[in-house]
């Protein structure tokens, strides 16, 4: 499974925004210009976050965005779902039931192995996603990266 860039920006935005002051606005250009990102795509994963229910954006001239509820309450898995969607990465096209072996429809009235494997490991990937908060993401910052926080006079992530 491939995800996209946007996955691993949506997920720095949020450890970022996780380690701002209550109530404060990170604009979309600041994010941008932290990870050395485009601006207008990283919006697109953002606003999609937004629209998800993971970030407040605020228009204006102090707008921007901020965590909607507390790392604690974000998983990895939100953010996935939000920048890439929630729909099936592996999608059975019954072959089982074409060309010259092909299986009479009777004989396929249960789902074939392939189906169930990618299934159980789509669930597998998810469950340990769901398991992973922002909140536990900004913990595991490294020591030198809480010293560039304090240093930059902002957040850093890993």
């Amino acid at each position: 499974m491939k995800l996209s860039q946007g996955v691993e920006w949506g997920v720095h935005c949020a450890v970022t925004l996780a380690q701002t002051a209550p109530g404060v606005s990170v604009s979309r250009r600041t994010l941008a210009e932290r990870y050395g990102l485009s601006e207008a795509y990283l919006a697109k994963h953002l606003k999609a976050m937004a629209g998800a229910g993971l970030l407040y954006a605020m228009t204006g001239p102090n707008g921007g965005f901020r965590l909607a509820r507390s790392p604690e309450r974000i998983t990895v898995l939100d953010v996935v779902e939000a920048v890439e969607g929630s729909g099936p990465h592996f999608v059975c096209q019954e072959i089982r039931q074409r060309g010259t072996a092909a299986l009479a429809p009777e004989h396929c009235r249960e789902r074939c192995g392939v189906a169930i494997a990618m299934d159980e490991a789509r669930e597998a990937w998810r469950s340990s996603l769901r398991a992973v908060t922002i909140g536990d993401l900004v913990a595991r910052l490294p020591a030198a990266a809480r010293a560039g926080h304090a240093r930059s006079g902002g957040p850093v992530t890993p």
